[in-house]
């Protein structure tokens, strides 16, 4: 058992073998599914998952994509429209297999953009959509910040090293089909913001106010395009990880935004 609450468990979600796990929660309630970032695992949650559901009297549901942690292997190279692939084919079939109806998407960084792509081209399945740093279009900040993290990975042993602790022998594969897919020259131009007007369910968008991956235009973009009640929260002092980062305020927003719904 890790922190996210029950022991492992596998399915198969769109042709792959993915570890899970469950968080016990009221049987009545919308499913909170939570989405890792682009280097994520679910021990990589650090708990955010358990405590997030603890406090929204919610169940919860943690996967690891294809390629992460427990799941699958990767087999590279990734194509280029990866994130919309995830959204539109192995979400939908994880979530029938787990018999999930309406889940309230939880996702950070790269699982922000999958959470939006899903309830892009599904607007009548979520209950609500909430990101945390997502990106819906390519942007100098995205860029630098995808060269920082490649040049960690080239010159700091010990991050690579803390990366293979959650994905083993999967770890090389995982970061090159990541951060490799992302470098592409084809993914310069990259934008899902044509997509956002389908969003239909309520949103909310955090991003912190000092992250290094994407300006404050990304949730402007996000909360202005948004068709249904959309609601942004700037974390102050905050990076890339506001669940890691600052906790508390974090889920304390999220649980306003929660009590909010008609469930």
């Amino acid at each position: 058992m890790s922190l996210a609450g029950g022991p492992y468990e596998h399915v198969m979600a769109g042709g792959h073998c993915l570890r899970m796990q469950r968080i016990p929660g009221p049987a009545d309630r919308p499913v909170l599914v939570f989405l890792h970032e682009g280097l994520g695992s679910i021990p990589q949650w650090r708990g955010f998952p358990a405590d997030l559901c603890r406090a929204a009297r919610l169940p919860g549901l943690v996967y690891e994509r294809w390629g992460y942690g427990g799941s699958d292997a990767v087999t590279l190279p990734r194509p280029d429209d990866f994130l919309r692939i995830e959204a539109e084919q192995a979400l939908p079939t994880l979530l029938r297999a787990c018999g999930v109806d309406r889940p309230i998407l939880l996702g950070h960084s790269d699982g922000g953009t999958i959470a939006l792509y899903y309830a892009a081209l599904f607007p009548t399945q979520p209950t609500a959509c909430i990101t945390m740093a997502a990106h819906v279009m390519m942007e100098p900040d995205t860029q630098s910040g995808l060269a920082a993290v490649m040049g960690r990975w080239r010159e700091d042993p010990e991050f690579s090293a803390r990366l293979a602790r959650h994905h083993g022998d999967r770890t090389e594969a995982m970061f090159r089909g990541w951060a490799e897919t992302w470098m592409r020259p084809a993914l310069r131009d990259w934008s899902m913001v044509d997509l956002l007007p389908r969003i239909a369910c309520p949103l909310l968008a955090i991003q912190g106010a000092r992250d290094d991956h994407g300006s404050w235009a990304q949730v402007e973009a996000i909360v202005a395009a948004a068709s249904g009640p959309a609601a942004a929260y700037a974390v102050p002092d905050c990076g890339h990880s506001p669940h890691l980062e600052m906790r508390a305020p974090v889920i304390e927003r999220i649980r306003e935004f929660l009590s909010t719904l008609s469930q």
